[in-house]
């Protein structure tokens, strides 16, 4: 079976959460232990994430949502141990002017192509990552873009608890 490493955004994925949900529900899935959910620190992320690589056994799927996606991107950058591929939901725009003080440390986002398989998925009215800001991301990682529609941020507050779609990209990099 292959492991699915769940790496939440900024203050976590809570209860009802699709990521949450998948944690509870999937076989072999796990969430990442970031050091600081409140207080992100670019590289005690990406070294969590790495250990939580090098500790599967198999190389995992990662799935990212919000920061974790620009997290997953960092690691690639940095490290080389094998994944199968990602999945990447509703990344967040660290460069943006208004983006959170907090957030920024994670700035400049990565550029170069994945070394795996990868598909962000992008929301038309994600209120931190504009579409047109998604495509440009995907064509620089070499990830197949998926245009959701207007969906917000994928998380509880734009109503996604189960996401089915979801599931269904993820069945592809399986």
């Amino acid at each position: 079976m292959t492991p699915i490493l769940i790496v939440p955004g900024h203050r976590n994925s809570g209860e009802g959460h699709w990521q949450s949900l998948w944690e509870e529900e999937m076989p072999g899935a796990r969430r990442v232990e970031m050091p600081s959910w409140e207080h992100p620190r670019r590289g005690e992320w990406i070294e969590a994430l790495d250990e939580a690589i090098e500790s599967c056994g198999a190389a995992p799927i990662l799935v990212g949502h919000s920061l974790g996606c620009i997290a997953i991107v960092h690691w690639a950058a940095e490290h080389g141990r094998e994944v199968r591929g990602a999945l990447l939901a509703a990344p967040i725009d660290v460069e943006r002017l208004d983006s959170r003080d907090e957030l920024r440390p994670f700035a400049p986002i990565p550029r170069g192509t994945l070394p795996f398989p990868s598909i962000l998925a992008a929301s038309s009215d994600d209120p931190f990552l504009p579409l047109d800001r998604a495509h440009g991301l995907a064509a620089d990682w070499g990830a197949r873009l998926v245009d959701l529609g207007p969906c917000g941020h994928l998380n509880t507050h734009s109503g996604h608890g189960p996401w089915p779609r979801g599931e269904a990209l993820l069945a592809e990099l399986r």
